[in-house]
């Protein structure tokens, strides 16, 4: 019985998943069933492979922690898989710490680095930094290591840090090869296509041109005035004025963006700021309001002039003004971003990434279902979402996790 739990244990850590079931014990003692709940992960079963470690945590007993502390650990993973963020972090934590107190270092890292990853999909950017540079000291094995590296790529792209980025992809891949984990390296080889895939449009009285990571950080390094659609702000020359929480004021600076070098029109204005599209004295009133605020906030970047017809962005230096657009745009933007990467994502996650409520969520997918670009599977509380991958666009200029902090 040992022997085969012990050659099962040996096929999943090179990740072989068949081989594993191949060589299970024919019986399910806790171990096995441990075990098997780990091959029915690698093979995609996730349901599956969560009701198999439950069953084997329950039966490991409250005597034996340091296996039970194991099974919370792949069922955490497990449920980062299924992007089920509705448990607590805390268990994950207790676990890692229970793992770490026995010595058992290599799974109080894969802990680590599985709460490293939740916070990154969650969006939670500070507190992501902080658990990675918590694990720069550690000894990891390759394909720790790997998942590390990752985890920092992923960190700088939402930063915009390009360079550092392809660095640590670098690393990423040189870790994989020597883990010879199959999956490890398809994950390596799928994370270095957004480095070539347009992540974002420039808008320009010289028309659109499709833009890589590299190019929009170029762009914002540029010293040109940027109105930044995608993280939803003014910037240039170093000088960042975030709007994310502004939504009248960044209409409004975008429109100005689009005119430039002209002028926009008062009623366009109003239009896109206010949706009125038959407006009275009491929205041009409301309009000088909000390019009073917008001007006031711009004025290290930019001058907001008043035209006969409208307004006019008037960059200082003579800069020239550039408008950064998602690849793609809409209401439901973010939403399809964060259904791209194939997963299936519950409505609390959903919420949770996004920071909106269980019910827009809810409104938001059956609009995508209608339109046929989302589809759910499941029912009731297992109801998950899933979508397409966007061919050919880099997603992660849409997540809300890109934006930054105020």
């Amino acid at each position: 019985m040992d022997s085969l739990i012990a050659a099962s244990a040996r096929a999943l850590a090179a990740g072989d998943a068949l081989g594993a079931l191949k060589r299970g014990a024919p019986r399910a003692p806790p171990p096995a069933l441990a075990l098997r709940g780990i091959a029915m992960a690698q093979l995609g079963d996730y349901p599956r492979a969560r009701d198999l470690l439950r069953r084997a945590a329950r039966a490991f007993g409250a005597h034996e922690e340091l296996a039970r502390a194991r099974c919370v650990v792949a069922e955490a993973e497990v449920a980062l898989a299924m992007r089920d963020f509705a448990g607590s972090p805390r268990a994950l934590d207790a676990a890692a710490a229970t793992l770490a107190s026995h010595g058992d270092h290599a799974n109080a890292l894969q802990a680590r680095l599985i709460a490293l990853r939740r916070l990154l999909l969650l969006g939670r950017l500070d507190a992501a930094a902080a658990a990675l540079a918590a694990l720069s000291g550690e000894t990891l094995s390759p394909a720790l290591a790997a998942v590390a590296e990752l985890g920092a790529m992923e960190l700088d792209l939402r930063f915009l840090r390009v360079a550092p980025a392809q660095a640590a992809l670098a690393r990423a891949q040189v870790a994989a090869s020597r883990a010879r984990v199959p999956a490890l390296a398809a994950e390596v080889a799928r994370a270095r296509e957004a480095f070539d895939r347009p992540a974002a449009r420039r808008i320009d009285p010289a028309g659109e041109q499709a833009l890589r990571l590299a190019d929009v950080a170029a762009l914002l390094a540029s010293g040109d005035l940027v109105v930044d659609a995608c993280r939803r702000g003014v910037g240039g020359g170093g000088t960042w004025c975030a709007l994310a929480r502004r939504p009248v004021l960044f209409a409004l600076a975008r429109a100005l963006a689009q005119a430039w070098p002209g002028d926009a029109d008062r009623e366009a204005l109003i239009a896109d700021a206010f949706g009125f599209r038959d407006p009275d004295e009491t929205h041009r009133a409301r309009l000088r309001v909000e390019i009073g605020r917008l001007r006031a906030l711009v004025r290290p970047l930019a001058g907001v002039e008043a035209t006969p017809r409208g307004f006019a962005l008037r960059p200082h230096g003579g800069r020239a003004v550039a408008l950064l657009a998602p690849p793609i745009e809409g209401e439901q933007a973010s939403l399809v971003a964060l259904l791209s990467d194939g997963a299936p994502w519950s409505t609390s996650a959903l919420s949770l990434a996004l920071g909106a409520s269980q019910r827009t969520v809810q409104r938001a997918l059956a609009e995508l279902e209608a339109d046929g670009r989302v589809r759910a599977i499941g029912h009731a509380r297992a109801r998950r979402w899933l979508a397409s991958p966007l061919a050919g666009f880099t997603t992660i200029l849409l997540l809300p996790a890109a934006l930054p902090s105020e």
